[in-house]
């Protein structure tokens, strides 16, 4: 059976009984295995019960197709269902399933955990058409789902979110799960025992402090502000953060102001204009954006973007007077800015 994305959370709070194998499968592994713990618990509510829970890896099933069935129909020493996971299956594993398909155990349930898997997939295939199994991919998340996962996680540990540390988060974090929740146990417990997450705490405790300071450094220089950009270049070189990676920074703050830009001499207003760019123009910064706007027409962008270019190809040339050609290229950049 095939899910649906809207039958895929029911379907994991409450599983369809009549699902002997369910394969999860997709990139985010975080998510994949957060899903088959809260599945696998509706039967065994202890994953570390030797009698009740066997894993088999997936590449063994080519050579062992037997030892699925085997696992499969064993009957559990101390009663009840038992739960059989195949980790890292792969299409190799196809025939042994399919097998198994044909006589199932009306017990026990088999979970199949793969990655990311092509809608041609004879293993995704065979989960989607049989009637007793179910296929349930994991995707990244992000928007409205993103936002909806972070702010569950933190109400469920007793925090509460202002409006703009929220949109922060969504913005700033991969939806990655495993990598997500791990970045909000970090602020969980920088917050202790204050349960209300502002923006500035938000900003201050998740992410990469060097990615914060490589956009301050981009809207600094753009912005016209020549000491602050000065200051903030020195501190990401000494990072270790080369040439190429700032330049090519500039070039993508540049493109959108761009985008913008064109939008608008197209008859959008600066409102409608703005919500086309993606990703969207986080709302604490967007007065700073609208401003760089009316001093960045399209012919001057066209104009530093060109420079840029040039400066690019003259810093994969030498290594030399990097420094020198990079300080003189903000400087003028941060000029115009303020014109």
């Amino acid at each position: 059976m095939k899910l649906t994305f809207k039958q895929i959370e029911p379907f994991v709070q409450n599983p369809d009984a009549t699902a002997r194998v369910i394969l999860i499968y997709g990139p985010d592994e975080g998510l994949m295995r957060e899903r088959s713990k809260i599945i696998a618990q509706k039967l065994v509510p202890d994953l570390t019960d030797p009698f009740n829970i066997a894993y088999i890896k997936g590449e063994s099933l080519g050579d062992e197709a037997g030892k699925l069935s085997d696992e499969a129909h064993a009957m559990s020493m101390m009663g009840g269902a038992r739960v059989v996971f195949i980790e890292n299956a792969a299409e190799k594993s196809v025939p042994a399933i399919k097998a198994y398909l044909e006589n199932p155990s009306d017990i026990n349930l088999i979970i199949i955990q793969a990655g990311e898997l092509g809608p041609k997939s004879n293993l995704r295939l065979l989960c989607e058409k049989d009637k007793q199994a179910v296929a349930l991919p994991c995707y990244v998340e992000e928007g409205q789902d993103l936002s909806r996962t972070i702010a569950n996680h933190l109400a469920q540990n007793g925090y509460q979110l202002d409006r703009d540390a929220l949109a922060y988060l969504t913005q700033n974090l991969t939806g990655n799960r495993g990598q997500l929740f791990s970045e909000l146990e970090k602020l969980i417990t920088y917050m202790g025992d204050i349960k209300n997450i502002s923006f500035e705490d938000a900003m201050a405790n998740t992410g990469s402090l060097s990615e914060q300071n490589m956009d301050a450094f981009v809207n600094a220089c753009i912005g016209g502000q020549a000491i602050e950009a000065e200051k903030l270049l020195l501190g990401l070189t000494s990072e270790g953060a080369n040439a190429v990676a700032l330049l090519r920074s500039l070039q993508r703050h540049l493109r959108r102001l761009l985008q913008v830009n064109l939008a608008i001499e197209n008859g959008d207003n600066a409102e409608i204009a703005l919500k086309k760019l993606h990703p969207p123009v986080f709302w604490k910064v967007k007065n700073s954006f609208m401003a760089q706007l009316r001093k960045w027409p399209a012919d001057k962008i066209l104009l530093a973007l060109h420079k840029i270019n040039e400066l690019e190809m003259a810093v994969k040339k030498t290594e030399t007077a990097e420094d020198l050609m990079l300080n003189r290229t903000i400087f003028g950049l941060a000029q115009m800015g303020t014109r």
